[in-house]
């Protein structure tokens, strides 16, 4: 009989997490579906948006360089192409694809809000309320990744791929997935990354890390964010680092998370 009662508790959560993960993934097929129907807006506006000479980010560059006294490409800049479909369905099927990235990005909040729900159960009451900041907090981590990526990686790394040439014997001419698989994946990188102290926290709680364990091995998480900075960004030293920067300071943060989290656990004790 006992076997049978936990038999049907496991299938409950499982029929429980089956319903999380349809509401999760309706959301995010809604909101593709919305994105898709306003595709050229979203195109020219956003997954296009580091193609325009006016984008903001090339404007603030130049202002800076000009500013200190030196000459910047970033003050030209020009994107004289327009990229390639190479197939009949390119198009279409990379504005499902995009479509789809993009509603998984807008539907992250609600993401982390059904599995807090599926988790909420198994708390306590002092638990639950102490997480309450979770989504909020995650979500806000999430989108600060979005927006520095869109800012500040996307350009410069569009900026100097578009104008790296090896010689005048090597004409440039790149495909519309090519671009924006290099967008869409800088977004979604970036803004992973991001969720390093949320990570830690989770790791603290549970056991798994502690304050000491991340500065005995700050050195070797420097040169992990090295080697994940090389993979989301093209190959160019500056974009690497200004991943790195933030990242390193995300890391620094997750260090003092971690701290709070050992000493509230030391005095519940």
């Amino acid at each position: 009989m006992a076997e049978k009662q936990k038999e049907m508790s496991f299938l409950s959560h499982l029929e429980e997490l089956r319903w999380h993960l349809v509401r999760s993934a309706a959301t995010i097929f809604i909101i593709g579906i919305v994105l898709f129907v306003f595709q050229k807006e979203v195109y020219e506006s956003f997954l296009l948006a580091h193609r325009k000479p006016d984008f903001i980010t090339y404007q603030l560059f130049c202002d800076f360089f000009t500013f200190i006294g030196f000459n910047s490409s970033f003050c030209d800049v020009a994107f004289t192409d327009n990229l390639i479909s190479l197939k009949p369905t390119q198009q279409l099927m990379n504005s499902i694809w995009s479509s789809l990235i993009l509603g998984i990005i807008l539907s992250f909040p609600y993401i982390l809000w059904e599995i807090w729900r599926f988790i909420a159960p198994g708390l306590t009451k002092n638990e639950i309320k102490k997480s309450r900041g979770f989504i909020f907090v995650a979500s806000f981590l999430f989108f600060c990744g979005i927006a520095f990526s869109f800012y500040v990686i996307a350009p410069i790394s569009i900026h100097f791929l578009y104008n790296y040439q090896i010689t005048d014997l090597i004409e440039n001419s790149f495909t519309m997935d090519s671009h924006i698989g290099l967008v869409t994946n800088m977004l979604l990188g970036v803004s992973i990354l991001f969720e390093l102290p949320v990570l830690v926290f989770f790791l603290t709680k549970i056991g798994l890390v502690t304050p000491d364990f991340l500065k005995k091995y700050r050195k070797h998480a420097l040169v992990l964010v090295l080697i994940i900075a090389a993979i989301i960004t093209p190959p160019d030293i500056a974009s690497q680092i200004i991943v790195a920067i933030p990242i390193l300071f995300l890391y620094e943060i997750s260090i003092k998370v971690s701290k709070i989290v050992i000493k509230k656990q030391q005095k519940n004790e």
